[in-house]
């Protein structure tokens, strides 16, 4: 058995230690902090590292693929900034059209908070019915 209480034959762990993952979350994060500034990715990745509710942070590589992708989709723009006596950094904007990208990723979020809420609203009488059965066995 693992941490997680699941148990598992032989050592093939599938379960996540930090809960479930919703793997596309770290988008309207990163759009989040790109609508308030122009920003380069190490101070990206600093801004999504300081985010309590961006368990666990992915790693920079997701973020940079991310960025190209959104990049290359017309969401995010950047440009080459001189460094500060180092080479050029990129640095990213959101666009026009990334505004209404992150305004429809709010929407969907809610609707997502709504099921959730509502999933919540049904199963935790279940399973605190279901844990005070098991402790009394």
């Amino acid at each position: 058995m693992c941490d997680t209480g699941w148990q598992h034959h032989g050592d093939n762990c599938t379960c996540r230690e930090h809960g479930p993952r919703i793997e596309a979350f770290v988008i309207p994060c990163m759009l989040l902090v790109l609508r308030k500034r122009p920003i380069h990715g190490y101070e990206l990745m600093e801004e999504l590292n300081s985010m309590p509710f961006l368990k666990p942070v992915p790693d920079p590589g997701v973020v940079y693929r991310h960025l190209r992708r959104l990049e290359d989709e017309g969401i995010v723009e950047s440009r080459l900034e001189p460094g500060s006596g180092g080479p050029a950094r990129k640095v990213y904007t959101l666009t026009a059209e990334g505004e209404g990208y992150f305004r429809a990723w709010v929407s969907n979020l809610q609707s997502q908070r709504d099921n959730i809420d509502n999933l919540l609203a049904v199963a935790e009488p279940v399973v605190g019915a279901e844990s005070l059965d098991k402790s009394s066995v």
